[in-house]
């Protein structure tokens, strides 16, 4: 099989959806010599190529090769630029995530990655011209995919029960750790580099993602205030990209409101490299998304031996197992009941500790991996 994969995403600080190409990306270099694959990339990635490749750890895969399309404009990228040059050089399969290249052969098997669908249910948190572009190009891009793939089961039933989609279109893979978080293998010295470099509290409670509304950080603020002073030093560390276009605006009202400027911290985003180091640093992880279609971020704070707090959501239910302690997001009581308890019970941290560390287990790239070159492969046959 010849095998396109779309890896814009690689260093564009999409976190988990750049995470996910990533992974599989390296998995497939691993377990696949016998196919070919081709990467496509934009031309803002042409500077970084050999950074790119070392990242995706095919140097030496003499069966990978990224090809750079000119454009700077992702729309056009999709809709021209990338159908005009897969008329030329043709391949089997092309694999994306969400939206699919238009006016490209039938003959090409469409392979799309649906994150999640929370635009459906959240639509107060999204711009309207955003939101229109969604409503508008997702079912499109649905139907002409020959195999849609959620990352959970709860995504892929969300996917067939919204859309109405035939079910045998949809599969789903597993998102799973990074090989980064499954080797804590930091001196002392380098992590206080990178706890001088971040400007982190010697105790911190730890948020780590993209700041959309939808994930519910003011909701944590608003939680933090009501126990701080019970707290001790412990301070709240919310790691993200403040400046984004979609940032909820509700955090800095509540930082405000609540008079919090010296208790909460905002390191700004975190480089990969010292991604791992920040969930060792923490006391606590606290996950409070209202809607997740996986949720890689409390697989990573279990891998550091750090208690995580979890709203009590469906995706979640199946990721995290009996590895977090679930809150109700719509009751702040409790929230504030259990942040304090996972704080400060040494007997209920050891315990999430335990059973967390166990959780990570059942998510590995390389399963997920396989299962996906089995779904290119059936995609042939078929």
């Amino acid at each position: 099989m010849k095998i396109g994969i779309d890896i814009r995403l690689i260093g564009k600080q999409r976190t988990g959806d750049e995470v996910v190409f990533l992974n599989l990306v390296k998995n497939l270099a691993k377990i696949d010599t016998n196919n070919q694959y081709v990467l496509f990339a934009d031309s803002q990635q042409k500077e970084q190529e050999s950074l790119v490749a070392e990242r995706l750890e095919i140097k030496d895969a003499k069966n990978f090769s990224i090809t750079f399309l000119e454009t700077s404009n992702k729309f056009l990228w999709n809709f021209w630029f990338l159908p005009r040059y897969l008329k030329k050089n043709p391949i089997d399969i092309y694999h994306t995530q969400y939206i699919t290249p238009f006016f490209v052969s039938k003959k090409i098997k469409i392979v799309t990655i649906v994150h999640d669908i929370s635009f459906n249910f959240f639509p107060q948190f999204i711009k309207f011209f955003d939101l229109l572009f969604l409503k508008i190009l997702i079912p499109l891009s649905l139907r002409r995919a020959d195999k849609i793939i959620g990352v959970s089961k709860f995504t892929r039933d969300e996917i067939i029960k919204y859309y109405k989609i035939d079910a045998s279109k949809v599969e789903y893979v597993y998102n799973a750790l990074g090989e980064e978080f499954l080797r804590n293998d930091f001196s002392a010295k380098q992590l206080n580099a990178v706890r001088e470099k971040y400007s982190l509290p010697t105790k911190f409670i730890l948020y780590l993602g993209t700041l959309q509304p939808r994930k519910n950080v003011g909701h944590l603020i608003e939680t933090f205030a009501r126990i701080k002073d019970r707290l001790g030093e412990t301070k709240l560390v919310i790691c993200g990209n403040m400046s984004a276009h979609n940032c909820d605006k509700q955090i800095q009202k509540n930082i405000t409101k609540l008079k919090l400027e010296n208790e909460v911290i905002f390191p700004g985003f975190v480089d990969q490299q010292d991604k791992v180091a920040i969930f060792s640093l923490a006391h606590v992880f606290a996950f409070p998304s209202l809607y997740e279609g996986f949720g890689i971020p409390p697989l990573e704070a279990m891998s550091q031996k750090v208690p995580v707090i979890c709203s009590d959501i469906a995706s979640l239910r199946e990721v995290a197992g009996q590895g977090v302690l679930f809150f109700d997001t719509q009751n702040l009581d409790d929230f504030a009941k259990k942040l304090y308890d996972i704080s400060m019970d040494d007997e209920l941290r050891s315990k999430l500790i335990q059973s967390g560390f166990s959780q990570i287990e059942l998510f590995c790239w390389k399963k997920s991996a396989q299962k996906m070159l089995a779904i290119y492969g059936d995609l042939m046959h078929n």
